[in-house]
Formats: structure tokens, C-alpha cells, sequence
């Protein structure tokens, strides 16, 4: 599995106040070079990383590189790729702790749907099947470090489905996968994203409901609206230009699903999809309204609405004549979801609204080899099927271990691994991935 290429989604530019025009000029050139310099960088630990067997030990020498480099414009490209790789181990809390996007009030937000606005507080996932009755296309969005942003989507698929959706597309699935409607699955190979267990989730579940996957992502080297617009034109020719009678649910990254306004130099990939088909997409915002590992990041409008409402579940806003609220132009809903609690370390938001259950396991069958990594398979998939749910145990937290490959330690650290009702195969590796022991478990 390789990361993708360095891209320019959170390009930084330093703004240094009482410089002059020429300073100003001078700096910027210096930053671009480091960042450049950066993706270099970045590109040769990817190669080094994909030398090694096994995820842990290719995010063992991902940080150790990173600790390693303390260039700041290294650390702004590089914070997002390793909290991606915390999330494939399933260290949630690491991944937001690596990298966060600071909500920011912007001048054009709408106000708080809070009471007296107008507005009433609905579940997510009732109000949204009823939202997408009348419409041909759904777009959700999600923060690729937060798999969180995914959990909403995953409990969704169902009721879509119901409603007569038929195909399902997600970024960057890979589409060399010709065996993945067949198979039922995704594996190694499968796409990037879907290395995260929520995310294969997503997938093995829309396959399960009878969906026809798709995979849209651009298989050129185009970045910016050359890729929105590849994107875009693989989901015309592989669902609407074949089936014109096709209904279409989407999961994208961050601004992909915007209605209007630039994006990246041009449109986004649904503004181009919607030009070329004449259809009106229902899009669903998932990537501001979340909580953050440190408060400060939040929204102001986040913190706001669960102070006041304390909910329980992902929720939605709607006027008396069923429209929702959205926070800013260029959705069509805003989606606040509700605050992390923590279990054992991860988070409960792992249950996916119930339909998973947490399964205790312990550092005995680690034989005090630490980290240790533990993978649940469903039983009747293959040894590279993406797990069902995957964790890291180690008597320290991983980002603050020294950097060596194993060590062993007295204690039996234990957490607890998020499975929906099924037979399950569990293994235990240590970071180089020699299988440590094997169990068979039926929830």
C-alpha cells in the first residue's frame, strides 16, 4: 500500500506582518522551496515504508522520520499523512492529536440553530433518508483523519438503500479492484482509505446491501480542478451515462461534494458531476461540526449547540417547513455530532449507533512484546481482507515510545476491539509482524 502524493489541501503560505513587499516575496520563494524539499522527503519515506512487512513497522519508521525532521514546513505536510496511518491501527485519539484543522468562525456562518432560531434538533439518521427522498444523488463528505465523519455515513447506507439508491462511490478506491462486488470485500489493494476499518466498513456494508461500488478516482496524475473534474467525468461515464435511471450515493473528502464557489483553482468534483449531468446533488457537511481532541479547535457554533443540547447521537437542524440549516453556502445540510467518550482508550463512537459491540482483549497473548498489534478478520474472508477492527496495546502511548522496533515490558495492557455480532479471527503480531498467536472468537 502507498500513501498518496504529496498534495496541496492544506498548502501554508506565511503571512509576516511589517515586512515588506520584496520580504514578503523572499519568504514565500523560502517557504515553497522547504515545502518542496518536504515532498521530497516525504516521498522517500513512503518508499522506505512500503519496503517494510507489516502496517505497524511502516508506521514505526514513518515517526521515527518524522521526529527525526524538525523543519516546520516537514511537520505541516507530513502531520496529516502520519495521523492517517494512526487511524489504519485504529489509535483515534493519536490521529486528532497529530493533526487538527482549527474551526474558525467565518464572517458569512449562519447563526446557531439554538432555541428561538427556529429551528428543531432532529437524529441524523432519520431526517436525512427523508431529505434524499426527492433527490437523484446524495454527497457526504468526511475529515480522512477523523473516522468519525464516517460513522454517520456507514449507519445511513441501509435507509438509502431503502429509499431506492442503488449505486455507492468512494474516493480513492482503487479501480485495478475488478474483484471487489464479487468478492464482498475490501483487501490490501483494495484502495488508500479503505486500509481504516471504519471506512472498509462503509464499503463492505454498501456491497452487503447490494450496491454497485464504484471507484471514481483520478488515475492521472492531474491535482486541482483537473482532478475534480477526472473524478467527475468517472462517475458520469461508470453510473448515469450507463444507467440514466441510476441513484447515486457519494463519500468524498472535505470540499469535494461543495455546490459553489472556487475550489482549488477551479470547481469541485460535485459542481463538475452536476454539469455534466443537469442533476441537483443533496450534500451533507460532516467535516466542521465534530469534536476535537483540544476544545479550542472547535467551532464556536458546535460548542454552542452541545452545551446547550447535550445530544447523544448525530443531529440535524430543520425549520417548521423541513428545511435544514446549514452552517455555509455551498451545502445542503450541516451535520453536529456529538461528543467522544473514551473506553479503554478509544472511542465509543466505534459502536456505530449499536450495531457493534466492544470485545475486551488483554496483552497476554502479546507474550510482553510491545507494541502489539490486534487484528479482528470476520472468519469467512480471506488473510488480507481489511479488518473489522484493528488496535495497537502497549503500556505507553505509541507516540511516546523510544524508537525501536520492540521492547518488553511487565504489564498487560488491554483495550477493546468493536465487532458487529459474526465469527472472527484474531491475530497478534508484534511490530515487525511475526504472528504472535491466533484466536477463533464467535460474538
Amino acid at each position: 500500500m502507498s500513501l498518496p502524493r504529496a498534495g496541496t489541501r492544506f498548502a501554508c503560505t506565511l503571512l509576516l506582518a511589517g515586512m515588506s513587499a520584496a520580504a514578503l516575496a523572499q519568504s514565500a520563494d523560502s517557504w515553497q522551496a522547504r515545502q518542496a524539499e518536504a515532498s521530497r522527503l516525504y516521498g522517500n519515506i513512503v518508499r522506505d515504508a512500503d519496503q517494510h512487512k507489516g502496517l505497524l513497522a511502516r508506521y514505526q519508521l514513518m515517526r521515527a522520520a518524522y521526529a527525526g525532521n524538525r523543519d516546520p514546513a516537514f511537520h505541516q505536510l507530513f502531520d496529516q499523512y502520519l495521523s492517517w496511518y494512526q487511524t489504519f491501527l485504529g489509535d483515534y485519539p493519536g490521529a486528532s492529536a497529530t493533526f487538527s484543522i482549527r474551526q474558525a468562525q467565518l464572517p458569512q456562518d449562519s447563526p446557531p440553530p439554538l432555541p428561538g432560531s427556529g429551528y428543531t434538533a432532529r437524529p441524523a439518521l432519520e431526517a436525512i433518508p427523508e431529505l434524499a427522498r426527492n433527490y437523484r444523488a446524495v454527497f457526504l463528505n468526511e475529515a480522512h483523519n477523523v473516522p468519525l465523519t464516517r460513522t454517520l455515513t456507514v449507519q445511513l447506507l441501509a435507509s438509502l438503500r431503502a429509499e431506492g439508491f442503488d449505486y455507492f462511490a468512494a474516493e480513492t478506491l482503487s479501480q485495478t479492484d475488478i474483484g471487489l462486488q464479487a468478492r464482498g470485500y475490501p483487501v490490501e489493494g483494495s484502495g488508500f482509505y479503505t486500509e481504516e476499518p471504519i471506512y472498509a466498513d462503509m464499503v463492505r456494508t454498501a456491497l452487503k446491501l447490494g450496491f454497485k461500488v464504484i471507484a471514481y478516482e483520478a488515475t492521472s496524475d492531474a491535482t486541482g480542478d483537473a482532478r475534480e473534474a477526472e473524478q467527475a467525468d468517472n462517475l458520469y461515464r461508470q453510473v448515469f451515462q450507463k444507467d440514466p435511471h441510476a441513484r447515486l450515493v457519494v463519500n468524498a473528502g472535505y470540499e469535494h461534494i461543495r455546490e459553489s464557489g472556487t475550489f482549488l483553482g477551479g470547481a469541485s468534483m460535485a459542481e463538475h458531476l452536476r454539469k455534466l449531468t443537469g442533476i441537483d446533488p443533496l450534500t451533507i457537511e460532516q467535516t466542521v461540526l465534530f469534536p476535537h481532541r483540544s476544545a479550542g479547535d472547535d467551532h464556536p457554533t458546535y460548542t454552542a449547540v452541545v452545551q446547550k443540547l447535550r445530544p447523544k447521537v448525530p443531529i440535524v437542524f430543520q425549520d417548521q417547513a423541513g428545511r435544514p440549516w446549514i452552517l455555509r453556502a455551498g451545502y445542503d445540510v450541516s451535520v453536529f455530532f456529538p461528543p467522544q467518550a473514551l473506553r479503554h482508550g478509544r472511542p465509543t463512537w466505534l459502536i456505530l449507533g449499536g450495531e457493534r459491540k466492544p470485545y475486551f482483549v488483554s496483552g497476554a497473548r502479546c507474550v510482553r512484546r510491545y507494541p502489539c498489534l490486534i487484528e479482528a478478520r470476520h472468519a469467512d474472508e480471506s488473510p488480507d481482507a481489511i479488518p473489522a477492527d484493528r488496535l495497537v496495546l502497549e503500556p505507553k502511548s505509541l507516540s511516546e515510545l523510544p524508537m525501536t522496533q520492540v521492547h518488553i515490558a511487565e504489564g498487560q495492557p488491554g483495550s477493546d476491539l468493536y465487532l458487529r455480532p459474526g465469527k472472527y479471527r484474531l491475530t497478534y503480531m508484534d511490530a515487525n509482524g511475526h504472528v504472535l498467536a491466533r484466536d477463533d472468537i464467535d460474538l
